[in-house]
């Protein structure tokens, strides 16, 4: 982004642009903030507002109602925590954030359909809610069709609305492609990724259900439940609409909590199949409060209503009581931590972890750099050392250390020879060196570099980028599968006009053959 890079025309990115311009926003605002808060909280720059214009919607009629969306939004998005626990030690989730962004505007948008009475108000509101669903990540604009379409049809989204939000969606796209061309290429990396993933979308769906099953299951006997008490009226409403079609009546049909209820359940199991980390369902509270009030308001039996209570409750306290443990346990839990050293990460190296942890991580290390050939017979089996290694704190500790000690040898290596390495590749996941030594990424090559998931093959641009960057670094410590399917992709680009050598312990480099005193990629 530093190099005006923009995602998906110079660069293949795994999700849309928005988080990466709010993030970049932000930190040319605050160069000292703490990348995981900004990357958290950068996206209340467009949640904040369409929040502010539901609840100012809302309040009119209720200051409570207002307050209490409100609250459980300003809970979700200050707090940087996943719903889901991926990893027992307690600590700052800094995974799956544009997950999370996605679920804080679908909570957004739900809220919007549901309370919204002002026709303008709402049509801004999903229009804009939609605009960012889209470019942060489409899966989440599928889901939020699925919520506009179910409001669409039971009439809470009106034709005028839906048209004019619409109208507002389809301008904004045209004109960001007609001035950087930016959604077509990132449809096309999207069709791209399908292609990468094609046939896991079934054991994906059922690994969301599985893993959100603790509200799903309430959640799913609730719906049972609205629907079986509504039977006898919603029977008459089928038949009257049969009878006699009529817009009024087509509404009176789909206008049901349970038809609600149904398509937010199955819009969500749809976006968390695509997810390793997120807020799940939180987009089911607004729907959930709204379903306890109807049942107050209807005069329901007690029985009815203790059991719609219940039920609700227990759908919708989860993601909010595993949030607030999270935090608390995070930073009770870091009473005791102590920060790692470093002298060339600038705001990425403020971490801080168990002292145990950072024990370990050394001596993972030594062990790496000790016995390569255990690693290396792993990796040849296509294992990884640790079934859950990249969220290993000691791993994240150690590939912090790794680093930082890299950029150290780079410098030396620099001044040794009289070079200056321009453009900086990093075969790994993320790419931190450009940034952290004000240098140059290469363009068209993938972020986000999962080889399994998020990584198509390369094209004749990504290799000729490849091949004429100074410096393309293998991380060696330890070796894994993932590294090596890595570097298989892009090994190609490198054997004829770069030499590997040894850079540090934990790091191979290959430099670009010919590199003279003053010379770099860029010139060359």
């Amino acid at each position: 982004m530093a190099d005006a890079q923009i995602p998906s025309v110079d660069f293949f990115a795994p999700v849309g642009a928005l988080g990466y311009y709010l993030f970049a926003i932000l930190l040319s605002v605050f160069p000292n903030g703490h990348p995981l808060l900004l990357a958290s909280w950068c996206l209340l720059i467009v949640t904040g507002p369409l929040i502010g214009l539901v609840v100012l919607d809302i309040q009119k009629r209720s200051r409570a109602l207002a307050y209490t969306i409100l609250l459980p939004f300003l809970l979700f998005s200050i707090l940087p925590f996943n719903t889901g626990d991926f990893y027992p030690y307690p600590g700052s989730d800094g995974f799956g954030i544009y997950n999370r962004q996605v679920c804080q505007l679908l909570y957004v948008l739900a809220a919007a359909l549901i309370y919204v009475r002002n026709p303008r108000t709402l049509a801004v509101v999903a229009a804009g809610a939609m605009i960012a669903l889209f470019f942060v990540k489409i899966t989440g604009a599928i889901a939020g069709v699925i919520l506009c379409l179910m409001a669409f049809a039971a009439g809470r989204l009106g034709l005028r609305s839906a048209v004019t939000a619409a109208l507002i969606f389809f301008g904004i796209l045209a004109a960001i492609e007609l001035s950087l061309g930016a959604v077509s290429a990132y449809v096309a990396d999207i069709l791209a990724l399908v292609d990468v993933n094609d046939g896991i979308l079934l054991a994906r769906l059922l690994q969301a259900a599985s893993l959100n099953a603790g509200l799903l299951l309430p959640a799913g006997i609730l719906c049972l439940a609205l629907f079986f008490s509504a039977l006898p009226a919603y029977s008459m409403s089928m038949r009257d609409a049969c009878r006699r079609p009529s817009i009024a009546a087509i509404r009176k049909v789909f206008d049901q909590n349970f038809l609600w209820l149904g398509a937010f359940v199955v819009a969500g199991i749809l976006f968390e199949s695509q997810n390793t980390g997120s807020q799940a369902f939180i987009f089911l509270y607004p729907l959930l409060l709204k379903i306890t009030l109807d049942c107050v308001a209807n005069g329901s039996s007690r029985r009815q209503t203790i059991a719609v209570f219940i039920l609700a409750i227990a759908a919708a306290l989860p993601p909010m009581t595993t949030v607030v443990q999270k935090s608390a346990r995070a930073w009770i839990g870091a009473v005791n931590n102590i920060r790692i050293e470093s002298r060339n990460l600038k705001t990425m190296g403020a971490v801080n972890v168990r002292p145990i942890l950072s024990l370990r991580a050394e001596r993972m290390r030594d062990t790496y750099l000790a016995e390569p050939g255990a690693f290396e017979a792993l990796a040849d089996m296509g294992e990884l050392p640790s079934f859950l290694l990249y969220s290993d704190f000691d791993f994240q500790t150690g590939w912090l250390t790794n680093v930082d000690d890299a950029i150290d040898a780079l410098r030396t290596y620099e001044h040794a020879n009289g070079v200056r390495f321009d453009t900086i590749l990093n075969i790994d996941f993320a790419n931190p060196f450009p940034w952290l030594m004000d240098r140059h990424a290469p363009k068209r090559v993938a972020i986000g570099a999962d080889p399994f998931r998020a990584i198509p093959p390369p094209d004749l641009e990504v290799r000729a980028a490849v091949a004429a960057v100074d410096i393309a670094l293998v991380p060696t410590c330890p070796s894994t599968n993932v590294n090596r399917t890595l570097l298989s992709l892009y090994l190609p680009s490198l054997e004829a006009g770069h030499t590997r050598i040894t850079l540090t312990p934990c790091y191979d480099a290959f430099v670009r053959n010919g590199l003279r005193p003053g010379e770099t990629a860029a010139g060359s």
